[in-house]
């Protein structure tokens, strides 16, 4: 396996766990799923703080899950480690044998691994083969996406998954590049991408070949598409009481995150009806107002953390939350009044003008 490329600071650690914490601190034995394993920063903090809990650990890339087998290995009675895209994940589940789960992690983009292997080819920084893909086993690489896509297929990329207003810029220059020699350095693609942006766009915003190495490398690794099956399926697998925890970097991610925390955080039902229909109530409730950001001896401790969000949510019994609100709102019993309205005298023959809440006589 060789020696640990890269350093790994999990991001939002304490936080993670202090989010987590109810969800595996019950009962005999709880689920837990790593579903970004990584080089297994949380998934370790989480095995030491809960020594019931089972982790179901999940990665494409083959060389994080050698190094995550590594570190986890004092824990090798409880951990399961699967070579999966996320989008897998009830897919792993039945396998292992596990219908339900009370907590899982999803800590997206790219890891520390990938970022700091030159020969990865995700690091603009860095020259290297035009590769990118997460699990290195399988599926095209950048260097395919660059040197066969049309120009309004590769403009899409960029401009989608990048966010990048100089997409049809980047793109036109990309092709002339291509019909001149194949393109297969990431240092060249970062140098076409910087001379396609205007002078005065490349002095803000870091590094001008940033948000197209972004985009490619969600292309060639399917992510948004994986995630937006995987955020459903993971929350119909939580348990009651079960927690999901998001750490999203960019808008992409988050955007995804919170459209499928709000389709289960509102009521199905009409929104005229006086009452909630069974089985139309909520069947999650945010854990926080919006995303969370970083604090700053968070990102100063490591500088990784500065563009995450944290979006986290909790299963709730819907029923429950039905009647327990019902029980709330329910028109308390009114009772006859006591006294003629404006006398203060009781009198017995009255049918009671005014009435008021159980148990208070009204008083003038």
């Amino acid at each position: 396996m060789g020696e640990l490329r890269g350093t790994h600071v999990p991001v939002l650690l304490e936080r993670c766990l202090e989010l987590l914490a109810p969800a595996l601190d019950r009962g005999d034995r709880t689920i837990h799923v790593d579903a970004t394993l990584g080089l297994a920063g949380h998934a370790e903090a989480v095995l030491q703080r809960h020594p019931r809990t089972v982790l179901i650990g999940l990665d494409r890339d083959t060389e994080a899950l050698a190094h995550a087998r590594v570190r986890l290995a004092r824990f090798a009675d409880r951990v399961h480690l699967e070579h999966a895209v996320y989008d897998e994940l009830p897919e792993v589940l039945a396998r292992l044998g596990y219908p339900a789960i009370d907590g899982v992690l999803f800590d997206l983009g790219v890891s520390s691994l990938q970022l700091d292997a030159p020969d990865r080819g995700f690091a603009y920084a860095q020259d290297a083969p035009l590769d990118m893909r997460m699990d290195q086993t399988r599926g095209v690489t950048a260097e395919e996406v660059v040197n066969t896509y049309s120009h309004p297929d590769l403009a899409r990329v960029l401009r989608v998954y990048g966010e990048e207003k100089f997409a049809p810029r980047i793109a036109s220059a990309i092709l002339r590049e291509r019909e001149r020699a194949r393109i297969t350095s990431s240092a060249r693609l970062a140098e076409l991408v910087r001379e396609s942006i205007p002078a005065p766009a490349r002095r803000t915003g870091g590094h001008p070949a940033k948000r197209t190495f972004q985009a490619l490398r969600i292309e060639v690794n399917r992510e948004l598409a994986a995630l937006e099956t995987a955020l459903p399926a993971a929350l119909d697998k939580l348990t009651v009481g079960g927690r999901m925890v998001v750490l999203s970097y960019h808008s992409l991610e988050d955007r995804l995150t919170k459209a499928a925390l709000a389709d289960r955080v509102r009521s199905k039902g009409p929104v005229d009806l006086p009452v909630e229909l069974p089985g139309s109530g909520p069947t999650f409730r945010l854990l926080s107002r919006g995303a969370e950001l970083p604090g700053e001896a968070e990102v100063a401790a490591n500088p990784r953390a500065a563009s995450v969000r944290l979006r986290a949510a909790e299963r709730i019994d819907p029923d429950a939350e039905r009647q327990g609100r019902a029980d709330r709102e329910r028109p308390r019993r009114r009772v006859r009044a006591m006294h003629q309205p404006g006398t203060g005298s009781a009198d017995p023959g009255s049918t009671g003008a005014g009435t008021d809440e159980e148990g208070e006589g009204r008083r003038r």
